[in-house]
């Protein structure tokens, strides 16, 4: 049963409302791990709403950090999202924004978690953002994260079976 699916696009393009009607289709139980931090309350309202869209077929985890802590074999779990489990690494600490050194290290410590957690015999849906599609950022700190979410990105994307863009709310199949 493993298989790891890439749903990608920009902002409010249906990403999650898509990846969730994917994960019904293959179960009816499937796993939402959920990678954000509550950062105020007008996220935390927007957290609400997605719970709430969804029904009690799922099993809600929340995991920052660590998904391979959760073992969701022969389970179809989505991820959601891949963005903001990098924001969760890019500032674990200190040292966010201090080098590209800093990038690199994200970077290696993503990879390794990914490939810790798709190890189990599950199908994953992830599901990401292309935050990188628009200008260059006049941000230092900024176009560092940019860096590391597009390198994720492609990470996920080589090791997918499926890639899916989203735009405008319609699924364009890219892999």
């Amino acid at each position: 049963m493993e298989k790891v699916i890439l749903i990608t696009g920009g902002e409010r393009s249906g990403k999650s409302a898509y990846a969730e009607r994917q994960a019904l289709s293959l179960s009816d139980k499937p796993i939402y791990l959920a990678t954000a931090r509550i950062w105020d309350d007008e996220f935390r309202e927007r957290v609400r709403r997605h719970q709430l869209r969804r029904g009690p077929e799922w099993t809600n985890i929340e995991e920052e950090l660590e998904l391979c802590r959760h073992n969701v074999s022969g389970r179809v779990v989505l991820i959601d999202c891949v963005t903001l489990w990098c924001t969760n690494f890019f500032y674990r600490d200190q040292r966010a924004g201090q080098d590209q050194s800093w990038v690199v290290q994200c970077l290696n410590d993503i990879k390794a978690e990914f490939d810790r957690f798709t190890a189990q015999d599950a199908t994953f849906i992830f599901v990401t953002n292309e935050i990188g599609m628009g200008g260059v950022s006049a941000n230092a700190l900024q176009r560092q994260f940019t860096d590391l979410q597009g390198w994720v990105n492609q990470y996920i994307a080589s090791k997918a079976d499926e890639v899916i863009l989203m735009v405008s709310g319609i699924p364009v199949k890219i892999k």
